[in-house]
C-alpha cells in the first residue's frame, strides 16, 4: 500500500466516521484481540463486530494472525501511516481538479433550473446564478464579431424577452463591449468576476 489514490482516501475517511471502527481502531493501536474480546470491549454483537472488522481489513488497517483455533487482529501501524501522509500532503493539483469538476456539476445544475426547451425560464436574482447564466448566454456570440444593437437584441430575445437586462449585464460583467452601438464579445479573460 504505498500510493493511495482518492477513492482509498474517500473510503478511509467513510470507515473512520463510524463509531464503533474508530474505537476499534483505538483498541487495536493498543493491544491484539479476538472477534470475542472486542464484542465484549464494545458491548456489540460478534456477527457485528466480524462486519467492522472486515471493513478495515479492506483498507488493510487491520491484519490478522491466526492462533490455534482463533483469530487475532492488530493494527496496521504501516497501511496507517501511509494513509495520513496521503491526507495530508494531497497535491494542489487534485483539489484543484476536484473543485473545478464541482464547480461545472454546479454549474450544469444551474443552467438545468433556469432553461427550458433551450430558453430562460427567468433571470436569476442571485449573482452567483446570474453569471452562469450570462456566460452560457454570451456563448450564443461570436468572439469578437461586431454585432449592431438590433440583431444583439433579436438573438437575446431567442432565449429571454428581456433583451434589454440581459445586455447591460452582459456590459456590465465585460463579457461584451459596447462602442457606438456596436456590441463585440470580449474574451473570457476580461470578464470581471463581480
Amino acid at each position: 500500500m504505498e500510493q493511495v489514490n482518492l477513492s482509498v482516501l474517500l473510503s478511509f475517511f467513510k470507515a473512520m466516521a463510524n463509531e464503533s471502527r474508530l474505537k476499534m481502531v483505538g483498541i487495536l493501536a493498543q493491544q491484539e484481540c479476538s472477534v470475542e474480546e472486542l464484542a465484549a470491549r464494545l458491548k456489540l454483537k460478534e456477527p457485528t463486530v466480524s462486519h467492522h472488522l472486515n471493513k478495515l481489513k479492506q483498507l488493510e488497517l487491520v491484519q490478522m494472525r491466526a492462533q490455534g483455533n482463533m483469530h487475532l487482529y492488530k493494527l496496521n501501524q504501516e497501511a496507517l501511516q501511509t494513509l495520513n501522509k496521503a491526507v495530508l500532503t494531497i497535491e494542489p493539483v487534485t483539489i484543484a481538479v476536484l473543485a473545478m469538476g464541482s464547480e461545472n456539476a454546479w454549474e450544469d445544475k444551474v443552467l438545468r433550473s433556469y432553461l427550458e426547451a433551450g430558453r430562460l425560464k427567468e433571470i436569476p436574482a442571485s449573482r452567483k446564478k446570474r453569471l452562469v447564466i450570462l456566460k452560457w448566454l454570451v456563448q450564443q456570440f461570436a468572439l469578437e464579431t461586431p454585432y449592431p444593437e438590433q440583431i444583439v437584441n433579436e438573438i437575446l430575445q431567442r432565449y429571454h424577452p428581456d433583451s434589454a437586462t440581459l445586455r447591460r449585464e452582459l456590459i456590465g460583467y465585460q463579457m461584451m463591449q459596447r462602442e457606438n452601438g456596436i456590441y463585440r464579445r470580449r474574451p473570457q479573460s476580461d470578464w470581471q468576476q463581480r
